[in-house]
């Protein structure tokens, strides 16, 4: 917002002074020997200041520790200019954090409650009995940015509904058609929710911008979704109406965006038509398909089944309370946080997630407040609360009223819930508590759920067996090899699960296979995806892709099914040899990928141990890999065929920080771990052969422009076949080493030398993150050609929905960054920092983006931060040449010469903001020294 210049304008003023002694101090550390600029109420925090995501949120502390306030995030996000953060700190409630923090809210005190509606079948019946029975009693908890909350009834979440319905149904025949939901957390969702079903249309959640700037770019990105969907409406901000014509060209079915305000004014819908419980609720779409999107089909009765199901198994009534931070459009939040309290008559206190990435101590605090008995989140939470809360911030809380703490969606750690246990202890938290689960989409939450109050299990087994012959016999307490796994509870009431062989036939208890399940609330499939919906199904069973054991009762997921490595006859899974290497000191710790390669000779597999690690000198890799070969000796009881120690971010990753495996077996396969020729090479020999002689008459007769066509024609013979093969070369070794050698081909072939420099410090940055200069669109080529071992590159979010550059990248184990949405562009800093605390490589271009002219721009910090924060080296690189041979804004490419160099790895001296500080400086002063070129930065440019 822009703050107005009327009355209050001396206050404002008075305050927009300390900001902008504040925005000067911030700028001199993040900008230090630049010219210093001229900071006044006007300037704008990012286009003039270069305050990027995380540097916003560090202007979001020191304003609040200066001040004593606490600000909205939402409109924090939206200030463009110190003008409109005055007017946010002059409205902000000055209120201290223990005044409400300390504030015990009775939540079931209001009314008594009544039960369920065990009758109901679909959730509008649902609704509609706790509006006709109970209205006035208390649904929702919404918790604003400041610790304010606003109430919403039962009465006011249906009459909303009618409302929205009822606007719907004046507009377009929506009835049996998909609508998708772009909105965030508050009462224009959950009546939008609710309205879409009341009006008979099938609502489609989706994740909301958060910076309603950058409403644009972020639909181009759910296009594919809302196109699998044919969704016939689009309900999100007012931002978005003008943008009709854009998705209308990428979404045939869409008639219409609509934002809230236009769905407030409406006649409300009549309740006469209900839905049944066999028609879909809705559609809930999964993440990471690099294909045609995943949209699971959940029907009303299949999604009361399993909420009645967790609700049996976890004793839920309506005296319990649940504190929710999880997101509405995915299933945890969705399904198990709100419908599920929404069932049960209990009350929910419901936070956004922005609030919670940002400050996690409100979701504990809101725990206390509000008398919250039931909780959820995936691992991340748990450890993201034991990484970013401090001491001081929880003097006085009391977590003795939570009775379950549900740690599921993703693997859980027995680590992190000790950890988080043994904290929390000193708070009340009862080490019963802890309830890892496990579940699915494609069964609308929950499939298995632990008993009440047994807390953390593990059982640790015996290596060698389970290896051999994925037996799990359990250990002897002094067997300091074992393995260890979480149990993740018995099948819900009405479930079933089961292991099974390769062959589909059923395993007794302790012996792993894959796991499958069915119940009743076992999806019908993916929407418009019968592939996909085939592949699902095994004679009425339903496979999770997961491996796993049965024991006592209990599931004990293993891995995935694509992480298993078979070597002579013996099982052998990765997540205890990397957890155990990622210990060594010189190794980055969760950045090691253990996989198995196929010996074409024996037809076995061999153990390859992939490593990140920050050393460079030659004495110290091969220590370092003689550490690495025998603690896997002793581990497994046998050698490791091949140890690859490699600099920070080569480990491929998925966008949440798992280890893609396969991936990187594919790029050791391939060579791209290693400097090796092989079949991929000669067939671009073969191809360049086929144009050599047409290359020699066209440089004959022309320059510039017919070794364009040339390049361009080599391109486009040997890009798409490389494409094909990237897409389905199984092994992330084995496709990036096809991609580095085809890439040095292609150079070769394209007449550009490329040189290497200090190759030698790469091969010991395993877990550093490595910083290059930005100077043109070969620069990622360049590198990817240069480098001797494999790096995951970080690029901007916009790729990633391009078709078959998105597809090709995510193969190639790219992390993507959003640039443009604040609270995205932190999450993603969140997630490059879980990368590099993993021990994963990344590869990061700090200037952002290029230009024509040369000269080094000014460095985001958020890589930085992340390498800080893990006590992770920065390896500075610097291109050269690749700004002559293609420069921006130019598709003429020229002849010339590449010379990537590689320095000396920076050791971060701290994990604060300025330790973060002190690797960007002396990154971009070793990069100034290599590339010969202005410090833009330094100049103001």
């Amino acid at each position: 917002m822009s703050a107005p210049r009327a009355a209050g304008d001396a206050i404002i003023d008075t305050c927009t002074r300390q900001l902008v002694s504040i925005a000067e101090q911030l700028a001199a550390e993040l900008h230090p020997g630049r010219n210093p600029r001229r900071v006044g109420a006007d300037s704008e925090l990012e286009r003039e200041l270069g305050f990027d995501s995380l540097a916003r949120v560090e202007l979001l502390r020191r304003v609040e520790q200066t001040f004593g306030v606490r600000l909205s995030e939402t409109a924090f996000a939206g200030a463009v200019t110190l003008r409109d953060l005055a007017a946010l700190v002059n409205d902000a409630d000055r209120a201290q954090p223990a005044a409400w923090r300390s504030l015990r809210h009775e939540t079931a005190s209001e009314s008594p409650a009544l039960a369920a509606p065990e009758a109901a079948q679909t959730l509008l019946e649902v609704l509609s009995a706790h509006a006709a029975l109970q209205p006035a009693r208390t649904h929702i908890h919404l918790l604003g940015e400041h610790g304010d909350e606003q109430r919403i009834s039962y009465a006011d979440l249906l009459a909303g509904a009618r409302t929205v319905a009822g606007a719907l149904l004046t507009r377009e025949p929506v009835q049996g058609r998909c609508i998708g939901i772009m909105l965030p957390t508050g009462t224009d969702y959950l009546f939008s929710f609710f309205g879409a079903m009341l009006a008979g249309a099938i609502p489609v959640p989706i994740y909301p911008p958060t910076r309603l700037t950058q409403i644009e770019d972020h639909l181009r990105r759910h296009a594919r979704i809302l196109a699998n969907a044919e969704a016939v409406l689009l309900v999100a901000p007012r931002q978005a109406q003008p943008l009709t014509r854009l998705l209308g060209a990428q979404v045939q079915s869409l008639r219409a965006v609509l934002c809230p305000e236009q769905l407030r004014d409406a006649a409300p819908a009549p309740l006469a038509q209900l839905a049944r419980g066999s028609d879909t609720a809705f559609l809930q779409y999964t993440s990471g398909s690099t294909g045609q999107p995943k949209g699971v089909v959940l029907s009303h009765a299949q999604i009361l089944a399993n909420i009645r199901a967790m609700g049996e198994r976890a004793q839920v009534s309506a005296r319990d309370c649940f504190v929710s931070w999880l997101p509405l459009y995915h299933d945890m939040g969705l399904i198990g946080a709100w419908l599920g309290s929404l069932y049960f008559a209990m009350p929910l206190v419901l936070m956004s997630p922005l609030q919670f990435l940002l400050r996690p101590r409100r979701w504990l605090w809101a725990i206390h407040r509000y008398h919250g008995t039931l909780s959820a989140s995936p691992n991340f939470g748990y450890q993201l609360c034991l990484d970013k809360i401090a001491d001081a911030d929880l003097h006085g809380l009391d977590l003795g009223s939570w009775r379950l703490a549900f740690n599921g969606a993703e693997p859980v750690s027995a680590q992190t819930m000790r950890a988080f246990g043994a904290r929390f202890a000193a708070f009340g938290l009862r080490p019963q508590a802890l309830a890892p689960v496990y579940g699915l989409a494609e069964s609308a939450v929950g499939v298995a759920f632990p008993p009440l109050q047994r807390g953390l299990v593990t059982d640790r087994v015996q290596r060698a067996v389970f290896s051999r012959r994925a037996h799990a016999l359990p250990a002897v307490a002094d067997d300091g090899a074992a393995l260890e796994f979480v149990a993740c509870g018995q099948p819900l009431p009405g479930y079933e699960m089961r292991v099974v062989d390769a062959g589909g036939r059923e395993l007794p208890e302790r012996r792993e296979g894959r796991l499958e399940f069915r119940g009743p609330s076992a999806t019908s499939g993916y929407f418009r995806n019968p592939e996909a919906s085939r592949r699902l199904f095994d004679n009425g069973w339903l496979d999770t892709g997961d491996l796993a054991y049965i024991a006592g009762g209990d599931v004990y997921p293993t891995s995935r099914v694509k992480d298993i490595i078979i070597r002579g006859g013996r099982n052998i899974y990765p997540y205890e040899v990397e957890a155990a290497v990622g210990e060594l000191p010189e190794v980055r710790k969760g950045c090691v990928a253990v996989f198995g390669s196929t010996d074409p000779r024996s037809g076995t597999e061999r153990v390859v141990v992939l490593a990140e690690t920050r050393l460079r000198e030659r004495e110290a890799l091969e220590q370092l890999r003689a550490r690495v070969h025998a603690l896997c000796t002793d581990l497994l009881d046998m050698p490791p065929d091949d140890v690859v120690l490699t600099s920070p971010r080569a480990i491929l990753k998925t966008s949440s920080g798992k280890i893609r495996r396969a991936a990187c077996r594919e790029l050791y396969e391939r060579g791209q771990l290693e400097a090796r020729r092989s079949v991929w090479w000669q067939f671009a020999r073969l191809g360049a052969g086929a144009l050599l002689p047409q290359w020699r008459r066209l440089r004959q007769s022309s320059a510039a422009r017919l070794y364009a066509v040339y390049v361009y024609g080599l391109l486009a013979l040997t890009l798409p076949p490389l494409w094909l093969l990237i897409m389905l070369t199984p092994g992330l070794a084995r496709r990036w080493r096809l991609t580095r050698a085809a890439l040095r081909g292609l150079f070769r072939l394209c007449g550009i030398s490329l040189r290497v420099r200090g190759a030698e410090f790469a091969h010991g940055a395993r877990g550093a993150v490595l910083i290059a200069n930005h100077a043109s669109y070969l620069d990622s080529p360049a590198l990817a050609a240069a480098l001797p071992l494999p790096a995951s590159f970080v690029a901007k979010e916009e790729l990633r929905r391009q078709p078959l550059i998105g597809a090709l990248l995510r193969r190639l184990n790219t992390q993507f960054v959003e640039r443009f949405d604040q609270s995205r562009s932190v999450e993603a800093a969140g997630r490059l920092a879980h990368s590099v605390r993993e021990g994963k490589t990344l590869l990061v271009f700090p200037e952002g983006t290029l230009q024509r002219m040369p000269g080094l721009q000014p460095f985001h910090v958020g890589a930085f931060s992340a390498a800080a924060a893990n006590r992770a080296a920065v390896l500075p690189i610097a291109i050269t040449g690749t700004r002559s041979i293609l420069r921006d804004g130019s598709w003429l490419p020229r002849r010339g010469a590449i010379t990537v160099t590689l320095s000396q790895p920076i050791a971060p001296q701290g994990e604060d903001w300025r330790a973060a500080l002190a690797l960007r400086d002396g990154a971009r002063t070793r990069l100034l020294d290599e590339i010969g070129e202005p410090d833009l930065e330094a100049l103001g440019a």
